[in-house]
């Protein structure tokens, strides 16, 4: 009898080691039925859109220029007739000369009054020209009349006609254009 006793024990040890075999055999199999699954849903979802990056206008072939590392500390000695303006005092930010040309920075130091000089209708022949108030306001005319003041920041995109229409005695603009050399067309009514 001890000899049945023991071998049933033996027995039932072997069936519940069966057991735990099967169960994580169970268990890896419903794990891969899932990922199955998984997988055919996913492929089943239409790919999110990715939205469509802004067409660059393509402006011009310029290789990368090489580029040096350059302070301007302000100097009023540095203001000069010497830019596109005669109404106009510039200080230049030494940009050009860092970038090899491929953009200009100034600070323009508008002098009054504004006069018909200054009115003339024209465009820049430029691939990037943005403007910023530092001090004073102007009043432009792109498509309608903007008043811009201290602070206010825009986008001139390449060819658009435009108009200084006046500004305060003490107003100063930071430009900043791409090239550094570019051409102003005036246009003739």
């Amino acid at each position: 009898m001890a000899r049945t006793a023991a071998s049933g024990k033996a027995g039932r040890k072997q069936s519940t080691a069966g057991k735990s075999t099967r169960n994580r055999t169970a268990t890896r199999k419903a794990k891969a039925a899932a990922t199955k699954r998984t997988a055919k849903k996913a492929s089943a979802r239409p790919t999110p859109r990715r939205a469509k990056a802004a067409a660059t206008p393509k402006l011009g072939t310029r290789k990368p220029a090489r580029q040096q590392f350059t302070v301007s500390h302000h100097l009023e000695a540095d203001f000069k007739a010497d830019g596109l303006r005669p109404y106009a005092l510039y200080r230049d930010l030494g940009i050009a000369a860092a970038t090899m040309g491929l953009c200009q920075a100034h600070v323009i130091r508008f002098l009054g009054p504004c006069t018909d000089e200054v009115r003339k209708r024209h465009f820049h022949e430029a691939e990037l020209q943005l403007v910023y108030v530092l001090k004073g306001w102007m009043k432009n005319e792109f498509h309608g009349e903007q008043l811009m003041q201290a602070g206010s920041c825009w986008l001139q995109p390449p060819g658009i006609e435009h108009t200084v229409l006046d500004f305060s005695d003490d107003c100063e603009v930071l430009e900043i254009i791409v090239p550094a050399d570019f051409k102003t067309v005036e246009l003739v009514k």
